[in-house]
């Protein structure tokens, strides 16, 4: 075990045998709250459908009544099924192998040394050790040392907490900074993060997007109406119009699969199945699916300045004296020594301490001084002070530390500013307690600058994200000017507009600022995260990018948080999108996946609306109109196999970056309403003149399914545009498959010879779909912009 006396604790922690006897008792830290289905519940999940019991009860009643040609849907269920499995195992497999990757580490004491393990294979009464960046994964008590612990993520309150020995640290929190030993108290479920995890899973699911939301919903809609629309339209051809049970069956059946969207949701799961496999190939790791939607609809990234627009490690450019108030005795090697000492004592690992560390190292002027009071950087403060024998110094931000001072020594930072140096004050404070922030005088003793160079793809990255109307915000502690710099340089339209967000001490000025400029310096970890609320508040949809714990509240805010797994954990635990080789440059994959997943699920879906709303509404008119439903479930399948299916899913790997724009269920509905009206007034008028024909319903249901294929034709050209070759190919394929199955199948997808005056009118009607599809295309559009546009009228006038 672990021993210690009051003065000077020597840590041990556990043994092998105490850890193995942990083991056995269950005291792990490890807790099943995964909300990620398992391989059981996926294959469930596919087979056990609401949709699938309707297909298994109609497939009985057709063998009942011996109409086996019309168990033509059979196969493309069961391979729907097949293949939603299977993709969603794959996926399922990239992303546990990824999650690995990503798992959290903890730093524990074993047998008197150091080891970096995994967080699940922690145990109670295990002494690890926190410091910035680390989130807490146990319940623990601190046993040695101090930390500065953001809470936020529990309790909403995003003040930083300090923590000395004897105080209690809730698992799901995280390190600020400082650095300490810590006891865990309570592992696994018995945290504190693990029972609010359960509670959470246990009152409702993981949120979901817009679009399967909006999915969900026509399926759940469908699931209701089909089945009293089932019971009229059996009772109406069976008992009113007397039609055989085998017919009544098969018209009531027909009816059915035309209304259900068996294709849509399992389009939906393949291409973002797909799409998360593709991103995991490029070392982007996707904690939630939400995730590629909101991207495709991002206009507005915020990113931080360290590690996103360059480099994440820094390195000390010049230490000089400061040229105003520096007391004469003071030679730059005394301050080197000075800062030597201020380095090696220092608990923080930044990138900022670790640059000053390695400089000191390499200079080889070594600290002797023993701290007596360590503060560590606060990034709300943007300060960090140490106490020595001698007095207090002092290490941050000059605005910060001199305050109105800092006019003295405009001049002697300005050169490294104005280039995109990072440039830090090291002074001396003339008081005693510095933690209720600075209230006596400061003596400036010299400054740091810090080279921070920007990332080589930078560049080439923020021009791609320009050319798709994604505007950049670079939110960052650092110097204003130093920023807008770096920005520059790095290509950023608009990055000489800035500003010293000290400066906004309201919510109305954070929320002008957040639309007038384009780069903000000095931002606390509260400020970043009101910023994108404003944004979010003038209707955007905001990306925040980040890599330290500063990042986490702005992150959590976002519609979506992108961190870099080079920075601290927490963050990359808190994120929904983690970029585990830590590489700015692939976010143009990331947004360009989302947009192309979307648009294209968006577009495919369109195809199978439109079979839905012709089945729906041509159900109500038999019902009102008192005919049997003239379509046989086997030319419904026909029809949708080659106009919908098939093409539906060959688009939906189409390249494709437009940015998402509107309400998913709105902008599906208007592309595919022209479609499933034609379909309705051309079959309907079909039956009708087929009365005063007298023309069979077998050849009725002939001339409906020719006529249904040229609309569905006609809508696979529209949502196609514009064309490629490959779209070419995708719909002269199908047309060809169309036609050869037409011809050799054509008694298994139930079409009749046809007489003259029946092909007389297929082919007057043909003509008539395609006129009344083209002029409800353009009212519609016609209506759809006179909308748009009262809407922008609206919003300008409020």
């Amino acid at each position: 075990m672990d021993s210690m006396d009051e003065n000077n604790p020597v840590l041990v922690g556990l043994g092998e045998v105490e850890v193995a006897t942990r083991v056995e008792r269950g005291e792990v830290n490890k807790a099943d709250i995964k909300t990620d289905k398992t391989k059981r519940e996926i294959v469930l999940s596919n087979v056990c459908t609401y949709f699938n019991l309707i297909f298994l009860i109609i497939s009985i009643l057709l063998i009942v009544v011996g109409s086996f040609r019309n168990l033509t849907f059979l196969p493309i269920i069961i391979g729907n099924t097949v293949i939603g499995i299977v993709q969603e195992l794959r996926a399922k497999k990239t992303l546990e192998k990824m999650n690995l990757l990503n798992a959290p580490h903890a730093d524990v004491l074993r047998d008197g040394k150091l080891q970096n393990i995994l967080s699940q294979d922690l145990v109670k009464d295990d002494i690890v050790l926190l410091s910035a960046g680390k989130q807490i994964c146990a319940d623990a008590t601190v046993i040695s040392g101090s930390i500065h612990v953001n809470e936020s993520l529990l309790t909403g309150e995003v003040d930083e907490i300090e923590k000395t020995q004897g105080s209690t640290l809730m698992s799901g929190s995280f390190v600020v900074s400082g650095e300490c030993y810590a006891k865990l108290e309570r592992v696994g479920a018995d945290s504190y993060i693990s029972r609010l995890s359960i509670e959470a899973k246990s009152m409702s699911g993981k949120e979901q997007s817009q679009m399967i939301r909006q999915i969900n919903l026509i399926v759940k809609t469908v699931g209701i109406i089909i089945i009293p629309i089932a019971i009229i339209l059996f009772w109406q051809s069976f008992y009113v119009n007397h039609d055989t049970f085998s017919k009544s069956v098969t018209s009531t059946v027909a009816a059915i699969i035309g209304m259900i969207p068996e294709g849509l949701y399992l389009l939906t799961t393949v291409a973002l199945a797909i799409s998360t496999m593709k991103l995991a190939g490029k070392k982007v790791l996707l904690h939630d699916m939400k995730s590629i939607e909101t991207l495709a609809r991002v206009d507005v990234l915020c990113v931080d300045k360290t590690g996103t627009v360059t480099e994440p490690d820094m390195k000390v450019e010049d230490v000089f004296l400061c040229k105003s108030g520096t007391h004469d005795t003071l030679h730059e090697e005394d301050l080197k020594r000075l800062l030597a000492d201020y380095a090696f004592a220092s608990k923080d690992n930044n990138a900022t301490m670790k640059a000053l560390k390695s400089y000191a190292s390499s200079i080889k002027i070594y600290g002797r001084k023993v701290p007596l009071k360590i503060s560590a950087f606060s990034s709300t403060l943007k300060y960090g002070s140490i106490t020595f024998d001698d007095g207090c110094y002092v290490l941050g931000a000059p605005e910060f530390i001199l305050k109105s001072n800092i006019t003295k020594y405009e001049n002697d930072i300005l050169p490294y500013t104005e280039r995109g140096s990072r440039v830090l004050l090291f002074a001396k404070y003339e008081g005693d307690d510095i933690e209720n922030g600075i209230e006596k005088d400061v003596l400036p003793l010299g400054f740091i600058s810090f080279a921070n160079p920007i990332r080589a793809n930078a560049v080439e990255t923020f021009n791609y994200f320009k050319s798709q109307d994604v505007a950049i915000k670079v939110i960052s502690g650092d110097n204003p000017q130093t920023v807008s710099q770096i920005a520059v340089q790095a290509g950023i339209e608009n990055a000489q507009h800035y500003i010293d967000a000290s400066l906004l001490d309201s919510d109305k000025k954070i929320a002008e600022a957040a639309n007038n400029y384009t780069v903000f310096g000095r931002v606390t970890p509260k400020q970043k995260q009101l910023l994108v609320k404003a944004l979010q508040n003038s209707g955007h949809t905001v990306a925040m990018t980040g890599d330290g714990v500063n990042d986490i509240l702005a992150m959590k805010d976002a519609d979506c948080s992108v961190a870099m797994a080079s920075g601290s954990e927490a963050t990359a635990q808190a994120a929904q999108v983690v970029l585990l080789d830590s590489d700015f440059a692939h976010m143009p994959d990331l947004v360009y996946e989302g947009r192309r997943v979307v648009n294209n699920i968006e577009r495919s879906a369109s195809l199978f609306l439109v079979k839905n709303i012709f089945s729906l509404l041509l159900s109500v008119l038999s019902a009102v109109f008192m005919f049997t439903y003239p379509l046989e479930p086997a030319q419904i399948s026909f029809v949708s196999m080659f106009t919908i299916g098939i093409p539906g899913f060959l688009l939906a790997l189409e390249p494709n970056k437009h940015r998402i724009k509107g309400d998913f269920l709105k902008n599906v509905l208007i592309k595919a309403l022209p479609g499933g009206l034609t379909d309705v007034i051309a079959v309907f008028a079909i039956v009708m003149c087929g009365s005063v024909f007298e023309i069979s319903d077998d050849s009725i249901g002939t001339i409906a399914t020719m006529i249904m294929s040229v609309v569905g034709f006609m809508i696979l050209c529209k949502i196609s545009e514009p064309f490629n070759t490959r779209k070419y190919m995708i719909i002269a394929g199908n047309i060809f498959g169309f036609i050869f199955a037409g011809i050799f199948f054509r008694k298994l997808f139930a079409l009749t010879d046809l007489s003259g005056v029946s092909i007389l009118l297929m082919v007057i009607f043909g003509f008539g779909a395609e006129s009344v599809f083209r002029n409800l295309t353009i009212l519609v559009e016609n209506i759809q912009i006179l909308y748009v546009k009262n809407k922008e009228r609206k919003n300008k006038t409020e």
